[in-house]
């Protein structure tokens, strides 16, 4: 049997959050999660929004976590590598109706204590943003509201947890908890049974499912379908800011903004369903954000679009974001309704839990010897001829470029396959490094990539996933 002393369960943003925040401490963790590469589900679907928590609501832990959050961003982000850019918010209003709300809108932000939201006149607005239906009425601008590349964020928060001893073991599924007197005994997996004192739920869409199996599943996760168009980076419509739409009861709505690397993401749906596995478009969905997105940027087109693709989001039932420790349950820490402010909320959540951990006993010891800081994978395209020059000449694999619509040499592909925690998949190679998600979509570097991997994990092409288990991308040889 294998022992640790912490089992966290799920390699989302929140569960390797939590992960590098223990890894600071004398303690034995160990990440268990079924996928085959760490982002769990959400986390890799989701908009790519550093929220500032202006509309959450006053007085939750949500509003208290992400809030806090928001600006930590600032110091991990450079800790970490991790590409992010404030580049602030506008809610505008179209309608007289909407801008009838703002006050309340600007008012429950000042209760969220994000004092930073500011009224802006129609002239101000399409000033800031020429792009933005010409009928607003006025709005709001929220600064702090940022960008950020999800997948590798969730990447360098489990490779420094990693470095930092903390053990992962992907594509396992858990499929039991033992207690004994009222104690966390052992967490049964597909891998074998790991015997642990503590045992953290941050699954996700799957946390009721955990839950249950120590009988503390007092609430349901209904799967909450958000369906995104990417655009081509070169579209004829671009903002400069995240715009918003007046948010409601169920959504933040459809929004349209910038990625980190220059796309334009539109969307996205909110939809329940009962299926956890369903990431499936409509046309309905799909034409809903256009209607939606149009009312407030009236030229943006979706023509221009290279993708489209949905994330499920973990709505909990009630509502609410809970983080639940037990008397009768020692040892056991439930966190659930971890919905579209978790990616932000990850890295407060980290500190919370391991500071809940100590108001209920734990003795945690400092390390002296943490390492706070991760360094990524160069992006060859971005650097300057001299250094492009340089890099060529001490890895010739610079010199090969492999996607060409964003241009990703070879060198980079090996580094994603063989860091800690490295890609073994046709999707992990792309959320490190974007081979594949250019224009083509991996119509040109896929079968290359497919290649690199065979290669460096030392196995045949037919072997090679574009994701989970039995994901092949190719079936066998024409030729030999």
């Amino acid at each position: 049997m294998l022992k640790t002393d912490v089992v966290v369960i799920g390699a989302g943003a929140v569960g390797c959050a939590i992960a590098r925040e223990l890894s600071k401490y004398k303690i034995n963790v160990t990440v268990v999660d079924k996928n085959e590469d760490v982002g769990g589900d959400a986390s890799k679907s989701n908009s790519a929004i550093i929220h500032t928590g202006y509309d959450a609501a006053p007085g939750t832990l949500e509003s208290q976590l992400v809030v806090a959050a928001n600006p930590m961003y600032d110091e991990i982000t450079k800790d970490l590598d991790v590409p992010f850019k404030r580049i602030g918010a506008i809610l505008p209003a179209i309608t007289d109706e909407q801008f009838e709300k703002l006050p309340e809108i600007k008012e429950k932000a000042f209760r969220n204590h994000v004092y930073d939201v500011e009224f802006k006149t129609k002239e101000e607005l399409l000033e800031m943003e020429p792009e933005l239906n010409p009928e607003v009425k006025g709005g709001l601008f929220i600064p702090r509201e940022s960008i950020i590349d999800p997948f590798i964020l969730v990447q360098a928060m489990a490779e420094n947890a990693n470095a930092n001893g903390v053990e992962f073991m992907l594509g396992t599924k858990v499929t039991d908890i033992k207690t004994e007197n009222g104690k966390i005994k052992s967490v049964v997996t597909t891998a074998g049974e790991i015997e642990t004192k503590y045992v953290i739920n941050s699954a996700g869409l799957y946390c009721d499912e955990i839950a249950e199996m120590v009988g503390k599943a007092e609430y349901k996760v209904v799967a909450r379908k958000g369906q995104f168009y990417i655009l081509d980076n070169k579209t004829s419509c671009q903002v400069n800011y995240i715009v918003l739409p007046i948010p409601t009861k169920v959504t933040k709505g459809k929004l349209m903004c910038p990625t980190i690397h220059g796309n334009m993401l539109v969307g996205p749906t909110a939809e329940d369903q009962e299926s956890k596995v369903d990431k499936s478009t409509s046309t309905e969905g799909l034409e809903s954000i256009a209607t939606d997105v149009r009312n407030l940027v009236p030229n943006v087109n979706l023509r221009d679009t290279i993708t489209q693709y949905s994330g499920l989001r973990p709505n909990r039932n009630p509502e609410g974001l809970n983080f639940d420790m037990y008397d009768d349950l020692e040892g056991y820490i439930n966190l659930s309704g971890v919905r579209s402010t978790g990616l932000t909320l990850s890295v407060a959540m980290g500190k919370y839990v391991v500071q809940q951990m100590m108001y209920h006993g734990a003795n945690l010891e400092f390390k002296d010897n943490f390492i706070s800081k991760r360094k990524g994978i160069i992006k060859f395209c971005e650097q300057p001829v001299e250094v492009q020059d340089a890099l060529i000449k001490e890895n010739p694999l610079y010199g090969n470029v492999i996607c060409r619509c964003e241009t990703i040499t070879e060198a980079e592909i090996v580094q994603a396959i063989n860091r800690p925690i490295g890609a073994k998949s046709v999707d992990a190679v792309k959320r490190r490094v974007r081979a594949g998600m250019g224009r083509c979509q991996g119509g040109f570097c896929g079968p290359k990539v497919i290649e690199i991997l065979a290669r460096e994990l030392n196995c045949a092409p037919e072997d090679i996933n574009k994701n989970n288990p039995g994901s092949y991308m190719v079936t066998g040889r024409s030729r030999v």
